[in-house]
């Protein structure tokens, strides 16, 4: 199993910025393709960003492109969601997840490992 933990969730004003961090256990983290996801209240999880496991493809929600960046550090087992010119609509609970396959990014049944959550909550 993989084990995932999220941090770096807070509150923030609109046009700040946050970033978040998801550090990982397990040998294999290089070799999987990464994701942020996130759940609004009273709507369903969507995807937000994912990261090949070499970092050199990534995928972006239209929502958040040119305002997000995600990154991982293979080294530190870490992957990373910048985020800039925050909305009050990005407000959600925001997991990291692991995709083994490294196929369908965007899709929630690709991923096997998930992490607790952590809450984002943007002011206007």
């Amino acid at each position: 199993q993989v084990q995932l933990v999220e941090s770096g969730g807070g509150l923030v004003q609109a046009g700040g910025s946050l970033r978040l961090s998801c550090a990982a256990s397990g040998h294999t983290f290089r070799r999987y393709a990464m994701g942020w996801f996130r759940q609004a209240p009273g709507k369903e999880r969507e995807f937000v960003a994912g990261i090949n496991w070499s970092g050199g493809s990534t995928l972006y929600s239209d929502s958040v492109k040119g305002r997000f960046t995600i990154s991982r550090d293979n080294a530190k087992n870490t992957v990373y969601l910048e985020m800039n010119n925050l909305k009050p609509e990005d407000t959600a609970v925001y997991y990291c997840a692991a995709n083994p396959s490294g196929t369908s990014w965007y899709r929630l049944t690709n991923y096997d490992y998930w992490g607790q959550g952590t809450q984002v909550t943007v002011s206007s």
